[in-house]
């Protein structure tokens, strides 16, 4: 079994990958998607979303990072994914499930599962001019506002030339809306030949249990599941319900505050702590009481003070 760790835009970026990544039961990480227009990105953009390509494309804890693009133009997303597998990445993920609206209508993400053809395209330019050993992996959902070509465009994306998927088993109209509907990716595994990853709605052990079960997939993908329990990767491995006690999460939280003081500003960190706060208390009942008490703070020194006084 693979566990592989989603991005989530606006929060889980190389900072909460780094952070997760430590806690540890990953194999694999895909970045935040990178938006491609109509122009060939200047390095520092890549270097932006993912720093881990100074360090051979992986973590601090050394788990490797494939590096998302997103967009449709078929000649500059395959001029910019030569370009980025230049500065060394460890593979290249192409973005067709994001459900964002200022996304899809500037036809972008899950807009592009209503043209499975294009699809085909964008892998195949792709696969061309990145180097054999690079692999270059999809993301789909099920289809936009309907199912009906889930089984096309997993296959465009495999003849294309994509070495693996990732599946999302929701469409671009069901958002994050439980249910997940894994059956449709067992439907999706007997159609095509190359390896499927089942991703959506996996909170838990027993998800993940149900979701392989169901899905046929015997890896998984989890983003707002690990947001919400840091150890989920590793009670996934062990098939047990232990999670973290409350105060060592806390202790992440922490570092993770103090991690974010060399290149974010106090909104957009306080923000941060709040977004993961408000995820933690699925999990966790005492993250309801210290998201009602940070959630008034304005300054960092609050935050910093709240935190070492709470940490036993």
């Amino acid at each position: 079994m693979r566990i592989l760790l989603a991005p989530m835009e606006g929060l889980l970026d190389f900072r909460l990958r780094d952070t997760l990544t430590r806690v540890g039961g990953y194999d694999e990480c895909v970045s935040e998607f990178i938006r491609v227009n109509d122009t060939l990105l200047p390095s520092h953009r890549f270097y932006r979303y993912v720093p881990e390509l100074y360090q051979n494309s992986r973590t601090k804890s050394g788990i490797p990072v494939k590096v998302q693009l997103l967009g449709s133009d078929i000649n500059c997303m395959a001029e910019n994914a030569s370009k980025v597998a230049s500065l060394g990445a460890y593979g290249i993920d192409i973005n067709f499930g994001c459900p964002a609206p200022t996304v899809n209508r500037n036809r972008g993400g899950a807009a592009l599962l209503k043209e499975p053809n294009l699809m085909y395209s964008i892998v195949k330019a792709v696969r061309n001019v990145v180097p054999k050993e690079i692999p270059v992996t999809a993301k789909m959902r099920l289809g936009y506002d309907t199912t009906e070509h889930a089984l096309v465009c997993a296959k465009a994306l495999e003849e294309g030339g994509a070495k693996e998927i990732v599946v999302h088993a929701r469409t671009k109209v069901d958002g994050y809306k439980p249910p997940a509907y894994w059956e449709w990716i067992s439907k999706i595994t007997e159609h095509i030949k190359i390896p499927v990853v089942a991703n959506g709605e996996i909170w838990s052990v027993t998800d993940a249990i149900r979701c392989q079960k169901i899905s046929g997939c015997k890896d998984i993908m989890i983003g707002r599941g690990a947001v919400a329990n840091p150890a989920l990767a590793l009670m996934i491995r062990s098939e047990k319900n232990q999670k973290l006690p409350w105060n060592e999460v806390k202790m992440i939280l922490f570092a993770y505050w103090k991690n974010l003081e060399s290149d974010m500003n106090l909104t957009s960190r306080a923000g941060r702590i709040k977004q993961w706060l408000h995820y933690l208390t699925r999990q966790y009942q005492e993250a309801e009481n210290d998201f009602k008490s940070v959630k008034r703070f304005k300054s960092g020194d609050e935050f910093t003070n709240y935190f070492e006084s709470h940490i036993n």
